[in-house]
């Protein structure tokens, strides 16, 4: 039997002791006796293995051991503040649940082990842990699965990317309208709002016309058309007009929707506000054409015409509020909770791939992520640098010299996703969760073609959808913190511009820095009401929901110093509020 070593010593003492007391031997007191062992501290610290595969959350890592003068009692540990890595099970090292390397972005993790023996001396080292560039593979790290019904691909999401393509054109079209586009275009109120509503529900007129928010980006599809036939209005797919009986809330019934105030006169449901909006853009060209300058609180001219003289960003509020009421709600609130219930056994009306595979495609196409999502770093899907291939988040991994919308360019939520994670003082990865839950979703589905999944497979299958949805709603919780944060220095700068000189605090700029990082926290913010899976849907936070946006307003503060401050004060409770709703590293919140 193994003994501890601080209690084998004791009980040497104890014998020698006895021995002396008892009289036994002769000479000095040493003689016939043997001396008690000394614990020497550990000496050396290794791992089993020492490489994680590119993109894996939670990588076993491998089985930690030390060199030391006994084997037993050995206890192994990390720094409180480590953030890669976790010790399980007393020996295994793995990377945190939620967390991967990506090869694209280090070829290496170092991290700093500390054994501790059983007489509570201690050795620590740091270990450096490699990546692995995993090949990309089908079915593994890219979203490409083969029909197990006919030749081909089984993946299909055509109409999700169409109304992401919509919704793309309707921001690069409000963004031109500035002053001076709308006096040179002699564009009206009118003219604009009809323009808008035909982007928002007349597919059949738009749909072959050209591209225009690729810009000169070469990309194989230059029509919506191209991208999908017909019938991909986003009027179709709001939360509220669509598939009304899978929806968890009745949408289209006053009082089910929250976050907005004043809808003017439309009604008060997600879809009523998109068009509220496109009202205030339609009167603030009136308001110009007809001679007023649209001025801000202090004084200053307003030449982006999507900014209201109240400072908000219509076309940051539309783009927002529209990957909440549809993209994230169809996502969610429809092809991955009841469309789970699909068909797996036939192919859907003759296509290659099944009823379940298809509304699991249609749910991953509304999170927005390229086929080969886990092959970018955070920097290239945000589009700060990397690699020439990757670095304008799309990337033309088929080789065939074009980029396809609707597999090789990154959309939405998935953009925020690794933003956030970009800039995470202690690590997270949203990005690289989501996105393996959806591969492994996608793949428990297709290995079972042929028949319905039984209780366990489903089961499994659902515990996929959790963390993908889970970290696609992280993603935008902490891009709202993003924002508030950005709104509150805002309001630092204007407050100081204002105790210095009242009559001029503040420039043109500085008021549309603001509208626009408002008008994105509140855009995103609405969002969360649209899943069924919400942690604002917990007992626990019940009214919290409507509490965030009392916090958050309709509109930025900027009257005076003292309405500042006291803005500023509710700013930080609503962050305090998301901190504690999604279990944010408060570093995070504070510096993301």
């Amino acid at each position: 039997m193994n003994l501890r070593k601080s209690l084998l010593t004791t009980a040497v003492l104890a014998a020698t002791l006895g021995l002396t007391a008892c009289g036994g031997g002769s000479g000095s007191d040493n003689e016939g006796t043997t001396p008690p062992p000394v614990n020497k501290a550990p000496t050396d610290i290794a791992v089993s293995a020492s490489l994680v595969n590119d993109d894996q959350v939670g990588f076993v890592v491998g089985t930690l051991n030390a060199t030391d003068d006994s084997t037993s009692g050995l206890t192994f540990s990390l720094a409180a503040d480590e953030a890669l890595f976790e010790i399980v099970d007393g020996t295994t090292l793995k990377l945190k649940e939620g967390i991967a390397l990506n090869f694209e972005q280090q070829s290496d993790a170092k991290v700093t082990v500390t054994v501790t023996d059983a007489g509570g001396l201690t050795f620590s080292k740091e270990l450096t842990i490699s990546v692995d560039d995993v090949e990309a593979q089908d079915g593994v790290n890219i979203y490409e699965f083969a029909s197990k019904l006919s030749a081909g691909s089984s993946v299909s999401y055509s109409g999700q990317i169409a109304r992401h393509a919509l919704s793309a054109e309707i921001k690069h079209y409000i963004g031109q309208l500035t002053s001076d586009y709308v006096t040179t275009n002699g564009l009206t109120g009118s003219q604009v709002r009809e323009q808008l509503m035909l982007l928002w529900g007349d597919y059949e007129t738009v749909k072959d016309g050209s591209l225009k928010f690729v810009g000169d980006l070469e990309t194989k599809q230059r029509s919506f058309a191209e991208i999908s036939s017909s019938g991909k209005e986003l009027s179709l797919k709001v939360a509220g007009k669509d598939s009304l009986d899978k929806m968890h809330k009745a949408w289209q019934e006053e009082g089910n929707f929250l976050g907005w105030t004043d809808f003017g006169t439309q009604d008060k449901t997600p879809e009523g506000l998109i068009f509220h909006y496109f009202d205030l853009l339609a009167a603030n060209i009136d308001k110009y054409n007809g001679g007023e300058m649209l001025v801000d609180p202090d004084d200053n001219s307003i030449t982006k015409l999507y900014i209201t003289e109240s400072g908000l960003d219509l076309n940051q509020l539309i783009q927002k509020h529209t990957l909440g009421a549809l993209m994230f709600s169809q996502g969610t609130d429809d092809y991955l909770d009841q469309g789970l219930e699909a068909d797996n056994k036939v192919s859907d009306e003759g296509k290659p791939y099944t009823a379940l595979e298809h509304q699991f495609d249609e749910g991953f196409g509304y999170f927005g992520a390229a086929r080969n999502y886990l092959e970018y770093s955070d920097d290239e899907l945000a589009g700060k640098g990397g690699r020439e291939a990757f670095a304008s988040g799309y990337n033309d991994y088929s080789g065939d010299g074009q980029i396809n919308l609707t597999s090789e360019y990154n959309w939405g939520n998935s953009t925020n996703a690794a933003k956030r994670d970009r800039g995470a003082t202690v690590t997270t990865d949203f990005s690289a969760a989501a996105m393996n839950a959806f591969i492994a979703g996608r793949k428990i589905i297709n290995d079972n073609v042929g028949a319905d999944l039984n209780t366990e497979q489903m089961d499994a299958l659902k515990a996929q959808r959790d963390i993908a949805v889970a970290n696609w709603e992280n993603a935008i919780a902490a891009t709202v913190v993003h924002y508030i944060n950005e709104t509150h220095a805002d309001l630092d700068m204007i407050a100081a511009g204002i105790a210095a000189d009242p009559e001029d605090s503040y420039t043109d700029e500085d008021f549309a820095n603001l509208a626009k990082h408002f008008s994105e926290m509140k855009g995103f913010a609405m969002n969360f009401q649209f899943s069924p899976f919400s942690p604002f849907n917990a007992a626990a936070n019940e009214g919290k929901f409507a509490q965030l946006h009392t916090l958050l307003g309709d509109m930025p503060v900027v009257t005076d110093a003292a309405a500042i401050a006291d803005y500023q004060a509710n700013l930080m409770a609503a962050r305090d509020l998301l901190q504690n709703i999604y279990g944010f590293n408060a570093d995070n919140v504070a510096n993301w």
